[in-house]
């Protein structure tokens, strides 16, 4: 069997930035500056001694919170950066998905961005006439191309680019979000194109916040943390400590909020059994009333934690069964989420209050222990939870 070949190496790779402390914004201070002797910055560390190899045909994910530093070894890759310490060797032609549009003219047409694009990426004017159907077609903007892009709006404009880079021939396609982009049919559009090339072995690279589009495309992925290679293995893995750093990592107190971007859960509310304690046979049913001061779509989360130590339990989303909504500061959102109680084992649970961004995947509100309920009676378990699951012989 043919060896594969590591297709980008990384090794021992730091980046450090300099963040200014101040802004010499005359002749004067940039002289006291000067000689006052001050260091105007301070050194910040975003990448930590990347150690890291891609091989050829691989579709590997890379997750992170904002600020991890993933999208800085993204820009590593793409040569956009080069490492402060360490190394990165890429061994084939690039292409990267970072900043769709970055070549784009607004003062010229769709039509004339689609060949000044092209261009970009190598192709001659014959080949880009070639194309040029497919990509408008791709794009959903047939009857824009003739106008200003200064007109169009960010959403026609991203989808043109994605469509003009997409015709890209490399070895290796850089992509940092690009899932986002559009509305659901269109994101249909990428998702299928994902599928053409993980089937075609290509090697992609792909920075996300969605799990889902990691679990789903990616053979393997890595988590970063803090500028640190925290795991690299199988996505579901790295999905899953991924999630579990978004519920437990933030370093959250038990008193008051400590995430409220303009939105926050009012109420949360527990309901059923009997004084807060639930048998085997009841229904653990919990209440939220959503407020918010700006229109946002929401998705409402919770995290269920043992109450004795903090241990992390089980969590879900609204967004698993119902469509995500927009709240506006005019309105309140209610919801309401039923439990088997038969799923614990014996304890006492808190429940943390979560809401996310629909559209950037990132918490806006977390509240820790806005509720708690114990569990009481006979109970087998072999774990901090029992499985809903059914037994067959087969």
């Amino acid at each position: 069997m043919e060896e594969r070949r590591a297709i980008i190496k990384v090794d021992e790779a730091s980046k450090i930035f300099k963040l200014p402390h101040e802004k010499n914004t005359s002749i004067k201070s940039v002289v006291v500056n000067f000689y006052h002797r001050k260091r105007g910055y301070e050194l910040q560390k975003a990448l930590d001694k990347i150690t890291l190899d891609i091989y050829e045909g691989e579709f590997f994910g890379i997750v992170g919170r904002n600020g991890s530093g993933k999208s800085t070894l993204l820009k590593l890759l793409a040569g956009i950066y080069t490492p402060t310490t360490g190394a990165v060797h890429v061994g084939g032609s690039l292409t990267p998905f970072i900043e769709l549009g970055v070549g784009f003219n607004a003062e010229l047409t769709g039509r004339e961005n689609v060949y000044l694009n092209g261009a970009l990426l190598g192709f001659n004017r014959k080949e880009m006439q070639v194309m040029y159907k497919d990509i408008v077609e791709f794009a959903e903007i047939e009857k824009f191309m003739d106008q200003k892009l200064k007109n169009y709006s960010s959403g026609m404009q991203v989808r043109l680019a994605f469509s003009i880079a997409i015709r890209a021939q490399s070895d290796i396609l850089l992509i940092d979000e690009v899932l986002a982009v559009g509305d659901v049919a269109f994101q249909k559009k990428c998702f299928d194109y994902f599928e053409e090339l993980k089937k075609a072995h290509r090697t992609v690279v792909l920075v996300s916040h969605d799990m889902d589009s990691v679990k789903r495309f990616c053979s393997k992925a890595a988590l970063i943390t803090r500028g640190k290679l925290e795991l690299v293995g199988h996505p579901n893995q790295v999905a899953d400590l991924y999630d579990k750093q978004n519920a437990q990592d933030t370093k959250l107190s038990d008193t008051g909020p400590v995430i409220n971007e303009g939105v926050e859960i009012t109420e949360l509310k527990v309901t059923g059994g009997k004084n807060g304690k639930f048998r085997l046979d009841d229904d653990i049913t919990l209440h939220y009333t959503v407020r918010a001061d700006r229109a946002v779509k929401i998705a409402v989360s919770l995290n269920i934690m043992k109450s004795e130590d903090g241990t992390y339990i089980a969590g879900t989303s609204s967004d698993f069964q119902i469509e995500p909504k927009i709240i506006t500061p005019k309105s309140k959102a209610f919801y309401k989420l039923v439990i088997p109680s038969k799923q614990f084992s014996l304890g006492t649970f808190s429940v943390d209050g979560v809401i996310y961004d629909f559209d950037s995947k990132q918490p806006i509100f977390f509240k820790r222990s806005m509720a708690k309920f114990k569990t009481v009676g006979e109970r087998k378990s072999w774990g901090a939870i029992n499985l809903d699951s059914k037994w067959e012989e087969a």
